[in-house]
């Protein structure tokens, strides 16, 4: 054990603890309750200081818990040996290779667990395909990640998905705040730190204009640029286009752009195609899903040499014409591994609905079949509660008149 980087990690999780003060008085309940006492849980997420204070909230209900990376470039080494130190085995090091990625899951499943945490289906996929043995004591889990929740839909439409899994994601709380401030706000501290580029003046291209797009192209936008967005849904597509910005396709935008941000889900989404058109020093980032959005294999393909590290999470393409192409955090996602992920007070309503949705499931669990289910709807409106709470800010409550004139038909104008 480090004792230095457990220090470090320490005072890297007191600082998130003090912005997710939701989250923390559910810690206070949890350990006077211990809902989870004997429950072992396995997880697999970001090994951020924030992930820390909600391993830390399970932990105090009674959880054991082993802890496996969602992203190797997103994991903080100090965090992962503080929680260490706290009695969570991790099963995580930054900047891994892809085989010691799933190995860690692996490792993470080795505590045959009760309850599973996802984030991108990752775990519940190796336990369906590779790890069987292991789903018979699987009672129950949460997914927090769109992706994550369109893979387990499909698992659960074709009957392979053997036990309730909870949409965490799909929360108004999650949706609103954390996909649209939280990823809007992050991925543009990690274009800039990555790169320290001037965003004001240049145009930037957005791909998807889900809750995510939304949030990356808000927050572009507000710093000066000129903001493209690229869709395949058109009601999106003209929502965009209503909210002022240029619509056009990946091949129109990509002689423009000089900043890409896939925010997908979906792979490919720019491939070779694209990147032949792209003008000298383009940026390309992923805040999306995983390594695919961007089709790294084409750009080695395309490229006669790459420069690894220009700068911190940033690697030079050069094409046989010269120009170059700069690819952020290795077609990863951009906000946590070149900058932090979603500030703390982000991830204090989205961990808190996770721990509240973990408690219902304990208590449910018996009485659910294998499928996806939608977080309650008091759990999410309990979230904000507490939030505001927490913030000093009191919202009105509906009078019995009005109450009444919701409920009924009866009542015309």
């Amino acid at each position: 054990m480090d004792s230095a980087l457990v220090a470090a990690g320490e005072r890297r999780i007191g600082w998130a603890a003090r912005a997710m003060p939701v989250l923390t008085a559910l810690g206070e309940r949890f350990a006077a309750e211990r809902p989870f006492e004997g429950l072992r849980i396995a997880a697999c997420l970001h090994v951020t200081a924030e992930t820390a204070v909600l391993m830390g909230t399970l932990r105090a209900g009674g959880a054991e818990i082993a802890l496996a990376a969602s992203n190797p470039l997103s994991t903080q080494d100090d965090v992962a040996e503080a929680l260490r130190d706290y009695g969570i085995v991790v099963h995580a090091e930054a900047g891994v290779t892809r085989e010691a990625y799933y190995r860690h899951i692996h490792q993470a499943l080795d505590i045959r667990p009760d309850l599973v945490l996802d984030d991108g289906c990752d775990l519940v996929n190796i336990l369906h395909t590779e790890r069987t043995e292991v789903l018979e004591t699987v009672s129950g889990g949460c997914e927090e990640t769109t992706t994550g929740i369109i893979r387990l839909r499909r698992m659960a439409a074709e009957n392979a998905l053997r036990f309730p899994v909870v949409a965490v994601n799909d929360t108004r709380t999650k949706r609103m705040f954390d996909n649209r401030y939280g990823t809007g706000q992050s991925t543009m501290d990690g274009i800039m730190r990555a790169t320290n580029t001037l965003l004001a003046g240049k145009t930037v291209v957005v791909a998807g204009f889900g809750y995510c797009g939304r949030g990356v192209a808000e927050r572009a936008r507000g710093l000066g640029a000129r903001v493209v967005v690229t869709e395949i849904d058109p009601v999106k597509a003209l929502d965009a286009l209503l909210q002022g910005y240029d619509v056009r396709s990946m091949t129109a935008a990509a002689e423009t752009g000089d900043v890409f941000v896939t925010v997908t889900g979906n792979r490919d989404v720019i491939r070779g195609e694209h990147l032949v058109l792209m003008k000298d020093g383009a940026i390309l980032a992923n805040a999306g899903h995983f390594d695919v959005e961007i089709d790294v294999r084409a750009l080695d393909d395309l490229a006669q040499a790459v420069h690894r590290g220009v700068r911190p999470s940033t690697d030079e393409y050069v094409l046989a014409d010269g120009r170059r192409l700069l690819l952020l955090a290795e077609g990863r996602l951009v906000n946590l591994s070149a900058a932090e992920g979603h500030p703390a007070a982000v991830m204090d309503m989205s961990f808190s609905a996770q721990a509240l949705s973990v408690e219902w499931l304990v208590r449910e669990r018996a009485r659910l079949a294998p499928g996806v289910y939608d977080v309650p709807e008091d759990v999410d409106v309990e979230v904000a509660r507490l939030k505001l709470a927490a913030a000093g800010i009191e919202v009105d409550e509906l009078t019995g008149d009005q109450e009444e004139y919701l409920h009924s038909w009866r009542l015309g104008s």
